[in-house]
C-alpha cells in the first residue's frame, strides 16, 4: 500500500496497489503522489478490508513486485515469487514497520534509482530537522498517536510507522505508556478505563468518521483525562491521518505542514 509513495516518486506509475480505505476513488494514490501519476493510473487489487487478488495482479504480468512495508508472509511471498520477482522488507523489520528511509532506499535499489532514493531521504529528513529546529518545545514532550477501536485504544510505538512519525518531531510516549511496551506488537493496547495512561502534552488520536469518532465523542474517561480536558487532544482530518500512516518521503512534508502547526498550537505556554 504505502509502498506507492517511493515508487511514484521515483518517476514510475505502477500498473496496481492496494488503497489505503480513504483513496479508493483515486486509484489508491494520496494527495501528495497526485500529480505524480503518468499516463494509465493504478488499478486497485482489494476493496477496503479484502485482501488482494493475486489472480488480478498475475494478469497484469509485472516485471516486479514490491512488498517492503507489508504484513506478507512466506508463504505468501512463495506465490508472490511464482508471477514475478518480489522486494521484501529488509531482514530485521517487522511487518508494516520498515522505516521511511529503508523503504525508499530499498525501492530506489530494486528501480535502478539510488542516488534519487539518497535525496528523496534526505528531503523527508530534512523537512522532520526543520520542525523539529522551529519547535524545539517538541523535543521530549509527550503527545501519542493513538487509534480508537473496539472500546478499546492502541497507542503506537516506534515500532509502527504513526510512531515513528512523532518520535522523528521529537515526542516521546508517556512513561506509563512506555512501560508497557514489550516489543511484541506495534502498539500497546489499553482497555477505556486505562485511558488516563494517555495524559501528556498533547494528544493525537487517529479516529475516522465511523465508529472510533463514536468511540472517542462518548468515552466518560478519556473525557476526564487531562489532556482531553484542557482541549489538547487532537483528532487529524483523513489526510493527515493518512499521512501519519504512510510515513513515505511523499506523505511526511505533506502530513508536517498540517499537523506540526496544530501541535505547536497545544504545546503552547
Amino acid at each position: 500500500m504505502t509502498d506507492i509513495d517511493p515508487v511514484l516518486a521515483l518517476g514510475v506509475t505502477p500498473l496496481a496497489t492496494t488503497s489505503y480505505p480513504v483513496f479508493q476513488d483515486t486509484n489508491g494514490v494520496g494527495p501528495w503522489g497526485r500529480d505524480l501519476v503518468r499516463g494509465n493510473p493504478p488499478q486497485l487489487l482489494s476493496e477496503p478490508d479484502t485482501s488482494p487478488s493475486l489472480e488480478r495482479l498475475a494478469a497484469l504480468a509485472p516485471d516486479v513486485i514490491i512488498a517492503v512495508t507489508s504484513g506478507i508472509d512466506e508463504a505468501t511471498y512463495d506465490r508472490l515469487s511464482a508471477i514475478a520477482p518480489v522486494v521484501a522488507r529488509p531482514a530485521g523489520t517487522i511487518a508494516y514497520g520498515v522505516p521511511r528511509s529503508d523503504q525508499a532506499r530499498t525501492v530506489a535499489a530494486a528501480l535502478g534509482e539510488r542516488e534519487r532514493g539518497e535525496e528523496l531521504v534526505r528531503t523527508a529528513d530534512a523537512a522532520f530537522a526543520d520542525a523539529v529546529a522551529a519547535h524545539p518545545e517538541f523535543r521530549g514532550a509527550t503527545a501519542p498517536a493513538v487509534l480508537p477501536f473496539d472500546g478499546r485504544y492502541g497507542a503506537f510505538t516506534p515500532a509502527d510507522a504513526r510512531g515513528q512519525f512523532m518520535s522523528g518531531l521529537g515526542f516521546v510516549l508517556p512513561e506509563r505508556v512506555a512501560a508497557l511496551d514489550d516489543g511484541s506488537s506495534f502498539y500497546v493496547e489499553l482497555a477505556s478505563e486505562q485511558a488516563g495512561l494517555l495524559d501528556g502534552d498533547a494528544l493525537v488520536v487517529l479516529a475516522d468518521e465511523g465508529p472510533a469518532r463514536r468511540q472517542v465523542d462518548t468515552d466518560p474517561v478519556l473525557a476526564q483525562v487531562p489532556v482531553v480536558a484542557r482541549g489538547d487532544m487532537i483528532i487529524p482530518d483523513a489526510d493527515v491521518r493518512a499521512g501519519m500512516t504512510y510515513n513515505s518521503v511523499l506523505s511526511a512534508p505533506f502530513t508536517l505542514e498540517r499537523l506540526v502547526p496544530q501541535l505547536a498550537d497545544r504545546l503552547r505556554d
